[in-house]
């Protein structure tokens, strides 16, 4: 009954507005002659008519804006028209609350548990943002505002500073026009009123840039000051170290190595192994386990090129030594030696955050201006029920293998699942992979699924996608899985180990980060701003532990950013840039992407075109026998910038790099056409994907003027 009244009070001032002579308070004849006989009256109409037309979200606050500068001049208009405005705002926001925002909470609460979050955390800064942008019509964001969680009083002060420089601004104008006293040229361009003009066409740059310079700041200092208050006490005057880093893998020993290299004093703390998990038992190993697979397979298959082989067979023993020998051989370029040597003081030992400027580990109490959290990501194990009764792995832990299994489940058809999937089939195991989503490597495009599946089936491994893995058991000897299909239809599928690759998560608990309350994002990974800060200023992260890419390439990209700006964000801050970011699946034949391919183009509404080269066409790709595959760029419509490139095809992750350097350099495929490639390598292909897109674009009707000419010259 409250929102019927309500409601019915708002619809009778509206229509009592317009019926009984509203219009004529919105134009300035009516303020003008009322003003020169009493002042009071004429501010005090004004004001009320600016606040019911605000409240009522009519159409003119802006005219009225103008209005107030010509008649009362620019100090009285811009006092009488920020209260009124702010007050006729806070009517409608309250009106918008009252009537519709339980509804619209109740309605769509989940869709918008982010947007309540982000303003109950951060709601003033976010509506002083919105006021300083004029794009955004004035009553949109009052009724807006009115259905979040924003309180009366913040929605005011920030209403009352945010919309003060478009205030401002106005006024100004409309007071200069009231100062016009001839319609003649020289009335008119008169330079005051000049420069309130281009004032007035200058507002979204000028909002622009108070958002960016002034808002963005005091928001920070003011997070900051928050985050810090609980922890000011502890603060040390002096400090031991410029920079902590947590974590050896790829992020952390770059961001040692960097603030080394920059004659800063630095601390590095590892519990594991130095190197992380690319180097123990990511990367590194995969492609050791990779190479020995392919070996076998290629000599199976040698035949194609006249040499005959007997019966292969595999020492498996042999071959995990391969992997470990492997990491024996690259662990000097991540030893505690080699960084000690470089000036890196490295503490083997777990690390305790004990507050944002003290770390504890070995021992040792070290202080230090910052900190850079690197310490990665682990595989996640899902809670499957029996999983505990079966032999199972993660791409951790299946280095440890010392026989190899006859029969291998792999749960997850993602880049991990689908690599190590391949080389254990390689070498001779009866491979079974199944997953939820409707295809393997469900990131790229559909036709890569296809191909990848193809090679996959042709190799003997039994693919299962849209299957559920509900349940492990263990019936005496023999181990087997519970798997749903779409359909409900329920299948066991025996094996000796089973490999989880469903994904890995944030190391992001222990360390003593409970201590500084850090926000952690519903995937796991911490949440850090644009340049790796977490809300703690001093404190950054790099790598698998904030995301948004778990590569290890990434995660030395990462931190540059994060100790660069840890050490020199007094000068300058560096956002990390994201635009151009490559992977590979190191499947054969491999899968390697940089920007968008057609799924993601799709989803985003971005137009493109789509220009293939197929590899059977290469020459150096016939005479190697590797034939599989293709290239394919997205192209700007008409344009020969490129928007994203996907290459299935054997070296497709070294084939690729050129393309990672063209869209960073902003390089087209013209370029690309006009540079001379060896012949004959793979590499050539990037050269004749070119040429395609060249044909496609060729103009037509030039080309039919060039013809003529020829003709001409025969004649």
């Amino acid at each position: 009954m409250k929102k019927l009244i309500i409601l019915a009070i708002i619809v009778a001032a509206l229509v009592g507005f317009y019926q009984f002579g509203g219009v004529e308070y919105l134009q300035p004849a009516t303020y003008q002659a009322l003003y020169a006989e009493n002042p009071t009256q004429t501010l005090g109409l004004f004001f009320a008519v600016y606040v019911i037309v605000t409240a009522l979200s009519i159409p003119g606050a802006a005219l009225m804006t103008l209005i107030a500068g010509a008649v009362f001049g620019l100090t009285t208009g811009l006092v009488l028209v920020s209260f009124a405005s702010t007050i006729g705002a806070t009517l409608a926001f309250l009106s918008s609350r009252l009537l519709l925002r339980d509804w619209v909470q109740s309605k769509f609460g989940s869709y918008l548990k982010s947007i309540n979050d982000g303003i109950e955390k951060d709601g003033a800064f976010y509506l002083f943002s919105l006021r300083l942008i004029p794009v955004i019509p004035f009553f949109v964001i009052n009724l807006a505002m009115g259905l979040t969680r924003i309180s009366t009083l913040a929605f005011y002060l920030a209403s009352q500073l945010g919309m003060l420089a478009g205030t401002f601004v106005y006024v100004n104008a409309g007071s200069e026009i009231g100062k016009i006293d001839s319609l003649s040229l020289g009335g008119i361009l008169k330079p005051s009123i000049v420069i309130a003009f281009v004032l007035l066409a200058l507002l979204p740059y000028i909002a622009r840039g108070l958002m960016n310079v002034v808002v963005k700041g005091v928001r920070r200092r003011w997070q900051a000051r928050k985050a810090y208050a609980p922890f000011r006490s502890q603060k040390p005057k002096t400090f031991d170290r410029n920079v902590v880093v947590i974590g050896a893998g790829s992020g952390g020993l770059v961001a040692s190595l960097i603030a080394a290299a920059v004659k800063a004093k630095v601390t590095l703390i590892e519990k594991g192994d130095m190197g992380g998990d690319c180097l123990n038992t990511g990367c590194v190993p995969s492609k050791a386990l990779i190479r020995a697979a392919h070996s076998r397979h290629e000599v199976i298959h040698a035949g194609q090129f006249g040499i005959e082989t007997s019966d292969v067979t595999v020492d498996f023993q042999r071959a995990m030594g391969h992997v470990h020998n492997t990491i024996k051989a690259i662990e000097p370029h991540d030893s505690v030696e080699r960084y000690e040597g470089l000036g890196v003081d490295v503490i083997k030992a777990e690390a305790e955050v004990i507050n944002p400027w003290t770390v504890k580990a070995g021992g040792r109490t070290i202080t230090t201006k910052n900190i850079v959290i690197a310490t990665g990501a682990e595989p996640f194990v899902p809670p499957i029920p029996g999983l505990d009764d079966v032999t199972y792995v993660t791409s951790d832990t299946i280095w440890s293998l010392r026989e190899q299994p006859k029969r291998l489940l792999v749960v997850g058809g993602g880049p991990i699942g689908s690599e190590l999937a391949q080389a254990f089939s390689r070498l001779g195991t009866k491979v079974t992979i199944t997953d939820m989503s409707g295809r393997l490597v469900p990131r790229e495009d559909v036709e890569v699924s296809a191909y990848v599946e193809e090679v996959f089936t042709n190799d003997g491994i039994d693919i299962k996608c849209r299957y559920k893995t509900t349940a492990f058991k263990r019936d005496g000897e023999r181990q087997y899985a519970l798997v749903e299909a779409e359909d409900g239809s329920v299948e066991e599928l025996d094996f000796d180990v089973v490999l989880l690759a469903v994904g890995r998560r944030a190391r992001s608990k222990g360390y003593g980060f409970d201590v500084l309350d850090l926000e952690v994002r519903p995937n796991g990974t911490l949440a850090v701003n644009e340049f790796l800060q977490t809300r703690f200023p001093n404190i950054y992260a790099a790598g698998d532990i904030t995301g948004p890419f778990q590569f290890t390439h990434t995660a030395a990209h990462q931190a540059w950013y994060a100790s660069v700006n840890a050490l020199f964000g007094l000068f300058k801050k560096f956002a990390a840039d994201y635009s151009v970011i490559p992977w590979a699946t190191f499947t054969d034949p491999e899968v390697a992407r940089v920007g968008l391919n057609e799924q993601e183009a799709k989803e985003q509404g971005i137009e493109y075109e789509v220009h293939r080269y197929d590899l059977d066409d290469l020459d150096r790709a016939i005479a190697d026998a590797a034939t599989q595959g293709f290239i394919k760029v997205l192209t700007v419509p008409g344009k020969d910038k490129i928007l994203g490139v996907t290459i299935v095809g054997y070296k497709a992750g070294d084939i690729i790099a050129e393309y990672v350097l063209a869209m960073k350099h902003g390089i087209g495929l013209n370029k690309i056409l006009g540079t001379i490639h060896i012949y004959p390598t793979m590499a050539e292909a990037n050269k004749f994907v070119a040429g395609v897109w060249k044909r496609a674009n060729a103009p037509e009707k030039v080309l039919g003027y060039v013809e003529r000419f020829h003709r001409w010259r025969l004649a």
